[in-house]
């Protein structure tokens, strides 16, 4: 590897932090051109070995896979300095629109401008089913795996955590392949392993003891900072797995914001640098804002933000500082790659809910949940069929699929036709 300076390497990592648009996929590919392409600061293969990694784990892969790479580079400092600067570029961005959002959100000029951005995520959704699928749905079994999970998400309502398991365990028994030797090289001190869990343990959970000690377990901001740090452990499958089990859990369990504002974060999401996943902080500050009085506060709504980015990303590193000593050892575990790639077939379904969960939210005025016997799944009101939303929302995909317009500029124009529609009719 080329030797970098620290200094070289922040400036580096600021410049990704501050444009990295376009989602994960984007990301990874724009740190692939800067590290492998351009700096040559990491080989092909050992960037690849990192990237399925961090894809394997739950949490934003693009953030995780900078934070391994200034690992890499300069130990712990500089997996900081990587992660730090891919997340609080983009996170101060969100902090200002959620904030604009929840204080003008209802404006008819912005509620305009939504309007149409509706139609562009769940295009946006959409797309990143296909690619997802694309690289997941290798073999029969994983389309099977793939549709139960659609089934048990959709049909029978059945928990995330719970899916994600199953497909764990099944991934884990079918391949009948054994582990093999590790390559030879300088061994990983497992003490060491359990002193750096013990550290990042202690940094992602402590806050939140104390925070429960003063103000109470059942406080909203408790909440907040479980229900995050459970999504921390479950979600993987990167941002779109996430919105999945958030927008049961957070709109139709906790009641901290609509769907429609669900889908509007993501939008806000979308627009700015930084990991998709900061759309967590959009729900944290829309939470604590709703919660801090009739009218809302902004620093109640700043406070829920904080806890909701503090408990999202410490986990990050902890999964990266733990893990990173053993990357080259794990395509020498087949049952655990079989495990992990169960997971990602079954995100494909994960995603398939979620895009007919906002589908439904975009296109119709009402829709409601049909319960007979293990059956708890969403029905449309067909009455209330919105056919200017349809429209755009079929304008979005022809742009990002056919088009290949991109997302942003996708987004500004379902937001232009959204607002034109409503200053018309």
């Amino acid at each position: 590897m080329t030797h970098v300076t620290f200094t070289e390497s922040l400036r580096v990592w600021t410049r990704i932090g501050l444009t990295s648009f376009g989602g994960p996929a984007g990301q990874i590919a724009m740190m692939h051109h800067t590290l492998v392409d351009e700096r040559k600061w990491m080989g092909e293969a050992e960037f690849l070995r990192a990237l399925n990694f961090c894809m394997l784990l739950p949490g934003p892969e693009a953030m995780q896979l900078a934070t391994f790479a200034g690992w890499k580079l300069h130990g712990v400092r500089g997996g900081l300095a990587a992660g730090l600067l891919f997340v609080l570029p983009g996170a101060l961005v969100v902090f200002g629109l959620s904030a604009i959002y929840a204080q003008f959100g209802q404006l008819p000029l912005v509620a305009a401008l939504f309007f149409g951005v509706k139609a562009a995520v769940l295009a946006i959704v959409v797309e990143a089913l296909l690619r997802i699928a694309r690289r997941a749905l290798k073999f029969t079994s994983d389309w099977l795996i793939a549709a139960l999970a659609f089934l048990a998400l959709f049909v029978l309502n059945a928990p995330f955590p719970l899916v994600i398991a199953a497909a764990a365990i099944i991934g884990f028994f079918r391949t009948g392949k054994t582990a093999t030797a590790p390559p030879a090289g300088t061994p990983v001190d497992w003490r060491k392993t359990l002193v750096t869990i013990a550290v990042w343990l202690v940094i992602w959970l402590a806050p939140l003891a104390i925070l429960a000690a003063i103000i109470g377990p059942d406080h909203i901001y408790t909440q907040i900072g479980l229900f995050f740090s459970r999504l921390a452990v479950v979600t993987f499958g990167g941002a779109y797995a996430v919105l999945a089990y958030m927008g049961q859990a957070a709109v139709e369990t906790h009641g901290w914001l609509t769907p429609e504002q669900m889908i509007d974060g993501l939008g806000l999401a979308e627009t700015t640098p930084g990991p998709l996943i900061l759309v967590t902080e959009f729900v944290g500050y829309m939470a604590g804002f709703r919660a801090s009085g009739l009218m809302g506060s902004p620093a109640g709504g700043l406070i829920g933000a904080v806890i909701a980015l503090w408990v999202t990303f410490a986990p990050c590193f902890l999964w990266i500082f733990a893990g990173a000593p053993y990357v080259e050892r794990l395509e020498h575990q087949p049952r655990l790659s079989g495990a992990l790639a169960a997971i990602t077939a079954a995100v494909v379904g994960v995603i398939l809910n979620l895009s007919l969960w906002f589908g439904l939210h975009v296109v119709f005025a009402e829709v409601a949940r049909v319960k007979a016997g293990l059956i708890d799944m969403a029905w449309p009101g067909w009455a209330t069929l919105d056919w200017a939303a349809l429209a755009l929302s079929l304008i979005a995909a022809f742009a990002l699929l056919r088009l290949h317009l991109g997302i942003i500029w996708t987004l500004a124009l379902t937001a232009a036709l959204g607002l034109a529609w409503r200053l018309v009719v």
